[in-house]
């Protein structure tokens, strides 16, 4: 028997998907806009954070059982394989790149996030296993910032500088989630966004965005050593502000987006391709885009496009590469079988989900 989803993690996933739809459409306009940077910086220090802990929160009963095991194969990996083969093929296609090249070992755009869930949650009995967890991920981190040697290779540095927020999830327990909805954190947290928002405004000009993408070791953005293993807790600390101010507001009723959540996965992946797709056929170039109006249009039509490719039918049709059953790649299990999503186990984007209306509450740009 399936418990009834928790709609509060399915509005927080859709509307963290949002958020990061529109900074990547976003992106390429806010050079031309303080103001537009400003937001920018604000919501990159916090959406893939907030998304990330709720995932490691849905991934605190992962083992290496054979179901869970599958889940992960074909819900993590099988999805990363696709997309990181899809997406250079789309460049080759679109942008006439006939050179790009195809390769597993180097996530590209989106596919950081499948391939660093993938990391988390297979290192999740490890974490679970240790005294003081969330400590020793922040001290990974920070040795991360400092260890440029460690390469692109499966995009390692964002694997490592974002792996506490999802050791963090793994830590928190429902009651930590109903602390920071209460009425008196609605309302600080209206101070805390106007503030960040005014202090990334007067920040912009000096501040190098890369930090809030935790791809590079300090030395790889020319800052001296040092300043890696601060950064590293200065924008853990921003970030777990600005994530309680944003799991403040949303909602903890049943909504008409509610339903979108389980779908997350889907629109993450997808609307990269619209995005690109602006990108290589210069639709981002128009000058009256670069006009207020021109990027509240952007934001809006990023968000109702997310919104689209998260409904169910979209799933739907991108079930055989989200959620591929593979019955014949796997061998049963005498006296247990495998659930393909049942109440007992994340599914690819974090959640324990069977489609919209069951257990559990399906996560990274």
């Amino acid at each position: 028997m399936f418990k009834q989803r928790d709609a509060f993690f399915d509005n927080a996933k859709y509307l963290a998907i949002v958020l990061v739809a529109i900074g990547h459409a976003w992106e390429p306009l806010k050079g031309d806009s303080r103001i537009l940077e400003a937001a920018y910086t604000v919501v990159y220090a916090f959406h893939m954070p907030a998304f990330i802990i709720i995932s490691g929160y849905f991934s605190r009963s992962f083992d290496f059982r054979p179901d869970r095991l599958k889940r992960l194969i074909t819900g993590v990996a099988v999805p990363y394989v696709i997309f990181e083969t899809a997406y250079p093929l789309f460049k080759r296609w679109v942008d006439h790149a006939p050179h790009q090249e195809v390769s597993l070992l180097d996530p590209w755009y989106l596919t950081w996030f499948l391939c660093a869930l993938f990391v988390w949650r297979l290192t999740t009995p490890i974490w679970q296993a240790v005294r003081h967890p969330l400590p020793l991920a922040i001290g990974v981190a920070m040795l991360a910032t400092v260890s440029p040697e460690i390469g692109d290779d499966l995009d390692l540095q964002r694997v490592l500088q974002f792996l506490p927020y999802f050791v963090l999830g793994l830590c928190l327990r429902p009651e930590h989630f109903r602390r920071v909805r209460r009425r008196e954190m609605r309302i600080l947290s209206v101070p805390v966004f106007a503030t960040a928002l005014a202090v990334a405004w007067w920040a912009v000009p000096g501040l190098n965005p890369a930090w809030l993408y935790h791809r590079d070791a300090a030395q790889e953005l020319n800052a001296p050593w040092w300043s890696g293993p601060v950064m590293v807790l200065v924008l853990f600390g921003c970030s777990l502000l600005l994530t309680a101010c944003f799991y403040a507001w949303v909602p903890g009723r049943r909504m008409w987006f509610t339903t979108l959540g389980a779908g997350t996965l889907c629109g993450y992946l997808l609307h990269g391709f619209v995005v690109k797709a602006g990108v290589y056929k210069g639709w981002f170039d128009h000058a009256w885009l670069h006009s207020a109006l021109g990027e509240i249009l952007v934001t809006v039509l990023a968000a109702a496009t997310v919104t689209l490719l998260c409904t169910p039918p979209v799933r739907r049709v991108f079930r055989f590469a989200l959620e591929p059953k593979m019955e014949w790649a796997f061998r049963g299990h005498p006296g247990q079988g495998f659930r393909e999503r049942g109440n007992d186990g994340p599914d690819a984007s974090g959640n324990e989900s069977r489609d919209e209306a069951k257990d559990g509450v399906k996560v990274s740009a």
